[in-house]
């Protein structure tokens, strides 16, 4: 397709876009007294306008039925968590019982590494990529202490090349193939955070486990923003928060995936608590674990209903909205998007680099923008004048145009307020 810098061809764009509508199910801060452009979807997507409808059920049964509401609220208390398991199995390519909600993500990847890093003397490296985001660099660090290793002897990052912002697959595989027998674990972003790139995990995850190693995804920046087959990839566990691309709420709950190959191994370690117990026997409070099959077996304590109905309501509208759908226009409006910055760049004259890779296979939701000559001034003239951004230092802005509720148009909007915020 061939773009223009126009509001004219934006609107027409608009026009064609069959996920149009769906701008009009979230509700929008307002900056100058006008609906903000929202690029940090990122961290933290906008509100659903049906999640409060969810959420009041919730309100409403505990009211009405205050204990009975675990077995007689519409939607039953003990056994909510059960909605989520088709619909968040579309969303990341997984079988219904590989999939569960609870906790939130780095609390579910530490549970995780309980059953998926189990270290011995000669087999106890971590593999994971520079740059992981923070709470993933702080989890790896605890956890190799734990266990008694030292973080310099235990933990390998895959490095960018000199000169380069994004990491190649050869370097990652050739580390892999490099540390091989003393590889236990490998927990790379599939999406990462700074630069937007998009990790093979199908590719990734063959490699790993080819030299004996699990293999794990912090699916925090992927889920629900690009195509995840976890099961056909043979992933061994993966998690993710709810709060990004799927909307669900500040610091909601996270979801789980946990491949069906592990789901009878009786010598599989796990913390166990009580929601992770059959659910059949779970009120007979019996002393001995017997864990539910598949996923929701690592659940340890009854979950928050509050916290999962916006999750809930958000689920259950990726599910009428489908991946597919979602992915076709994501590809489309960030092409878009690269196009106005790059053609905002010439008429200003400026340095805009774009680190997010330009392969669309090897990037989604987000063009992370390195502003050569400009500084943290640009990004308040952006947030003052209603483009809601994400500033990182030195001097990135991300940009996440989220097909659910971003226009065309927004991006032909934000191209003029840039160039302003730039020339004034």
């Amino acid at each position: 397709m061939t773009f223009e810098n126009t509001r004219e061809f934006a609107q027409k764009l608009d026009s064609q876009d069959i996920l149009n509508k769906y701008q009009d199910e979230f509700i929008f801060p307002e900056v100058n007294n006008k609906k903000v452009i929202y690029f940090t979807g990122n961290s933290l997507g906008l509100q659903p306008k049906r999640t409060k409808s969810y959420v009041d059920e919730v309100m409403s049964d505990w009211a009405n039925l205050a204990v009975e509401g675990h077995f007689y609220a519409e939607k039953p208390w003990w056994d909510y968590q059960e909605r989520f398991a088709k619909p968040l199995s579309k969303i990341v390519g997984a079988l219904p019982s590989e999939v569960t909600v609870m906790n939130t993500l780095t609390v579910n990847l530490h549970l995780l590494m309980v059953s998926f890093y189990r270290p011995t003397a000669t087999r106890y490296k971590i593999i994971c990529e520079e740059k992981a985001f923070p709470s993933d660099q702080y989890m790896f660090q605890s956890q190799v202490h734990f266990h008694g290793y030292k973080t310099e002897d235990t933990i390998v990052e895959i490095k960018r090349r000199e000169g380069e912002h994004n990491i190649r697959l050869e370097d990652i595989l050739a580390k892999i193939e490099e540390v091989g027998d003393e590889l236990a674990l490998v927990l790379i972003g599939g999406v990462n955070y700074y630069t937007g790139q998009v990790f093979d995990m199908k590719t990734i995850t063959a490699a790993g486990q080819k030299v004996g190693a699990k293999v794990g995804w912090d699916l925090a920046h992927a889920a629900g923003n690009i195509k995840l087959e976890l099961h056909d990839w043979n992933v061994d566990f993966a998690a993710w928060c709810s709060y990004k691309y799927m909307n669900s709420g500040p610091g909601n709950a996270s979801g789980c995936f946990v491949h069906e190959k592990h789901h009878n191994n009786p010598d599989l370690p796990r913390f166990a608590g009580w929601w992770g117990h059959n659910k059949e026997r779970r009120f007979k409070m019996e002393p001995n674990f017997d864990p539910v099959h598949g996923a929701d077996g690592w659940q340890i304590s009854n979950l928050p209903v509050l916290s999962l109905a916006p999750y809930l309501a958000s689920v259950e509208m990726f599910d009428e909205v489908g991946m597919d759908a979602l992915i076709a226009k994501r590809d489309t409006i960030t092409a878009y998007l690269e196009f106005i910055l790059h053609e905002i760049d010439k008429e200003v004259k400026g340095n805009f680099e774009v680190i997010t890779p330009a392969n669309p296979k090897e990037r989604a939701s987000q063009l992370s923008v390195f502003l050569h000559g400009e500084g943290r001034s640009l990004f308040d003239y952006l947030m003052k004048n209603g483009a809601i951004t994400d500033w990182r230092e030195p001097n990135v802005i991300r940009l996440a145009p989220v097909p659910l509720y971003c226009s065309f148009e927004d991006m032909y909007e934000f191209g003029q307020v840039l160039k302003r915020g730039i020339l004034e």
